[in-house]
């Protein structure tokens, strides 16, 4: 039987092509995804453990460090680094040297005053020569680093960005005035936020402390050791030397390393599942194309299989011969898949590394033996699953089916078991969807998509009788003949073209439901944007930290300013409330610590303005809560606040001051004003010393001109990290957030698609190879070959089309279910079905059908007459 199924996959090497190639694809996608993850993380190791071949023990100040990215964080509690901690330090035995390190946030403009990088990788540093004047932290490409607060020194990809050259001048920002400093030099660095795509600012260490923090204060000592001291022995006398407090974190350069390469290894375990993800879904798109060869070539053979069972062979023998079949395809195609997907991997790498400038860190192609197995393991497990069905098939196949070349029709049984089990799960997953969307609950409504998906697929034969019925007046109208043919066709046996449209199927439900998905949350945020925020333009930073402290006012002497608030996030400890007990921010106790304190988090506005600026709509209290110094707390989507009118709160401000707020009225659910609204005369003198908003709103005298808009650049001195944005700039902005995720969910996509196409091709392919008599008797009474090539295009582009439309279908159930769950994240979200986008799939699908036409039309029109009518 081995020998046997040996011959047939070599004898049916050209009808099993679209097979292999769909194996291949989806074992190429695991593949790539794989040795693209290993290569990625080995590299980003390697980086990693070079950052810190000179560090012994490192110690790190968690509220420095923290404040230097975040100038609104909680004021320092806790001892700090000094210049005297680390000259302490160096004067212990074994020490080399100490490198004092302060960091945080630094726009870098370039000379048309723009942004270099995204806000959020914006890097400032200090640099720190040794004996020789460099900092080996960042080997220097030209020039030399700087040595006063008018210098600084830039990375040479942000350098060349820029178009700066060394002795240029600089523009540069943190939180506050822009600073004109000169270029002193530019630098290497393996800092992955810069590698990334972020910027590189390297200041003098007086300077950066200014910046970030206070004059002789350090975020973080990195402790060189002489050669032979042991670290664990250095890093106990380090303890020993340095202040004792929860805030500082003494640990070996080491164990630093080690906890970066558990970071690494978490961030890339989460890609690559993210990624094996779309490819299961290529693989199980798949599975329909193995299925549907499977089952052809069982049919075609209908003949051989009787043969073998009347001369001896067991209903076991011929279910190994089509699995045997199975594996050796499985097998060959999975070897190709592997050998795919490294160079899959390979030009990833060169893409992003290239074109794209990602600036990934270099190092080899990692194929670890885990990849191999399960490149091998997954292609010959899926055509095994798939040629399950075909194979138990084969071996009913009766012995006296030898005298018959017709293929074995379903039995009526069989039938109604089918219909009776896609029913059962098209049920249970149309109530579990609807239960989901009415409680919210997102496991639930997977639950529920995934068994409506499984009904629809068993019970694909069934609908494509009427669904596909639908078009056939068209077609006759058009084509005549070769469109009431192609309808026939299409028809004639349900499931193989049941199973050719649900490969389509799944890719058009999954791009649809992102569609309607994203289409519907962009709806969402820009009717609330509208509705709820008045002001003309919001001035924040663009890596979201607070703005200074002097920016209000700066704005508020700009021209054409008729009214503007500031909005700031402030962090108060309370012992509960005196009608409610103590709640945090989620409903739960929200302790924070042993005495069973809560943190709150307010949102502090000018009360005397914010109506202008703002939707403020109270349901409950006194509409002038915030004038009277009094509290608006939000409803939220549940409709029902935590607290309630006349609730007090004993609160503990950041800089340690106690206080008591009483609750003045509830707010309706709002995008812009939610949680606890408090007036800014209150609370703002309280807030961390030092500290700003964390954004303005601004009304302008003749409403959001670009005069205003550029004025308010101008106020607040034109520093690049400051955002001034419009309701027309907030809206473009969170749609392409919205648009950068379809895109790429879209091209994670692709690869299930182009499978799907590769089904259609085999289906009408092997089609007109079964159907070749057929076909010679047509051709003999009169169809011509253009009408021959006509019907099989609409054969196939009538398949196409009804997997378009039940997938357009399913993808908008299930993302009107999902939706549902959205309803406390984004207010008055509906669902909203592009209808341009939707026809626009449905169109796609119509030119995949007849793309994948054109092979076997071509091949069916050229088949000799004589020839085609003779075989059997």
């Amino acid at each position: 039987m081995f020998r046997t199924a040996l011959r047939n996959v070599l004898a049916h090497k050209g009808r099993l092509l679209m097979t292999t190639l769909a194996v291949m694809l989806g074992t190429a996608f695991v593949a790539g995804t794989l040795v693209f993850t290993d290569t990625l993380g080995s590299a980003l190791r390697s980086q990693n453990s070079k950052s810190y071949t000179d560090i012994a023990v490192t110690v790190s100040d968690r509220e420095a460090v923290l404040r230097g990215y975040d100038h609104g964080s909680k004021a320092h509690t806790g001892p700090t680094l000094t210049e005297d901690t680390r000259k302490a330090v160096a004067a212990l035995p074994g020490v080399a040297d100490v490198r004092g390190v302060v960091s945080g946030f630094a726009g870098i403009a370039d000379k048309k005053g723009a942004l270099i990088g995204n806000g959020f990788s914006t890097t400032g540093t200090n640099y720190v020569p040794g004996a020789d004047g460099t900092d080996p932290r960042y080997p220097l490409v030209e020039g030399r680093g700087p040595k006063n607060a008018g210098e600084i020194a830039l990375d040479a990809r942000t350098a060349e960005k820029g178009g700066y050259k060394v002795g240029d001048t600089v523009r540069v920002a943190v939180n506050g005035p822009v600073m004109e400093l000169k270029l002193t030099g530019t630098l290497r660095t393996n800092d992955p936020r810069v590698v990334a795509g972020g910027s590189l600012a390297a200041f003098d260490s007086a300077t950066a402390q200014q910046l970030y923090l206070s004059q002789g204060r350090f975020g973080e000592l990195d402790v060189k050791a002489k050669p032979g001291t042991d670290d664990s022995a250095l890093l106990a006398a380090v303890k020993q030397t340095v202040p004792h407090g929860n805030n500082l974190d003494t640990r070996t350069g080491r164990e630093l390393a080690d906890e970066q390469d558990r970071m690494i290894q978490q961030g890339t375990k989460g890609m690559s599942t993210a990624l094996l993800v779309f490819a299961g879904i290529a693989l199980f798109v798949g599975i329909f194309i193995i299925a549907n060869t499977f089952t052809m070539l069982v049919a075609q053979r209908t003949k051989e299989l009787a043969l073998l069972r009347a001369i001896g062979a067991s209903r076991k023998q011929i279910t190994r011969s089509v699995k045997i079949e199975a594996a050796l395809v499985g097998l060959t195609a999975s070897v190709a898949g592997l050998v795919a997907g490294i160079g899959i991997a390979a030009g990833l790498q060169a893409l992003l590394n290239g074109p794209l400038e990602a600036n990934l860190p270099d190092g080899p192609l990692v194929i670890a033996p885990s990849t191999v197995i399960a490149a091998l393991a997954v292609g010959v497990l899926v055509t095994l699953v798939a040629a399950w069905l075909p194979a138990r098939r084969a071996s009913r196949v009766a012995p006296v089916a030898a005298m018959s070349s017709a293929e074995q029709p379903a039995t009526q049984k069989s039938l109604v078991v089918r219909n009776t089990i896609g029913l059962v799960f098209a049920l249970a997953g149309a109530a579990g969807l609807a239960a989901g969307a009415s409680s919210k609950e997102v496991k639930l409504v997977g639950a529920g998509a995934g068994a409506l998906l499984i009904g629809v697929f068993v019970l694909t034969p069934l609908l494509s009788r009427p669904l596909i019925a639908l078009f056939a007046p068209l077609l006759r109208g058009l084509y005549g003949t070769p469109g009431r043919l192609a309808k026939e066709n299409a028809i004639r046996n349900p499931r193989r073209t049941a199973a050719t449209a649900s490969a389509l199927t799944i890719g058009v439900t999954l791009i649809t439901a992102l569609t309607v998905v994203g289409a519907s949350v962009n709806k969402a945020v820009d009717k609330a944007t509208a509705s709820d925020l008045k002001a003309d333009f919001t001035v924040t930073m663009q890596n979201y930290s607070m703005l200074s402290p002097e920016v209000a006012a700066q704005i508020a002497k700009a021209p054409g300013v008729s009214a503007m608030s500031v909005e700031r996030t402030v962090p108060v400890t309370t012992g509960g409330n005196s009608a409610n007990g103590s709640h945090g921010a989620d409903g739960s106790d929200g302790s924070d610590g042993p005495d069973g304190s809560d943190t709150e988090w307010l949102t502090a506005v000018d009360a005397a303005t914010i109506d202008q600026l703002a939707t403020v709509k109270v349901k409950e209290g006194a509409a002038d809560a915030l004038k009277q110094g009094k509290l608006l707390v939000s409803s939220g989507s549940s409709g029902r606040s935590r607290y309630k009118v006349g609730d007090t709160l004993a609160v503990t401000y950041p800089d340690g001051t106690k206080g008591s707020l009483t609750v003045g009225g509830v707010l309706e659910s709002s995008t812009s004003l939610a949680g606890i609204v408090a007036p800014d005369a209150v609370v703002g003198p309280h807030a961390v010393p030092g500290t700003g908003p964390n954004r303005v709103l601004v009304k302008g005298t003749d409403g959001p001109t670009e005069k205003l808009k550029q004025a308010l650049r101008d106020a607040t001195g034109g520093n690049p990290l400051i955002a001034v944005k419009g309701e027309k700039d907030i809206k473009a902005e969170n749609r392409q957030i919205v648009t950068s995720i379809l895109n790429m969910m879209y091209g994670l996509l692709g690869m299930s698609v182009v499978i799907a196409v590769l089904g259609v091709v085999n289906t009408m392919a092997m089609s007109v190879f079964e159907r070749r008599r057929e076909i010679g008797m047509l051709r003999a009474i009169g169809l011509d070959r253009l009408g021959i090539r006509r019907m099989v295009r609409l054969e196939s582009l009538l398949i196409a089309l009804f997997g378009g439309l039940v997938g357009v279908v399913l993808g908008i159930v299930v993302a009107w279910a999902g939706l549902r769950t959205l309803a406390d994240t984004f207010k008055g979200i509906t669902t909203e079905v592009p209808p341009l986008q939707v026809l626009g799939f449905l169109l796609a699908a119509a030119v995949v059908g007849l793309l994948a036409a054109l092979w076997p039309a071509h091949r069916a029109a050229k088949l000799d007459i004589l020839g085609a009518i003779k075989s059997e």
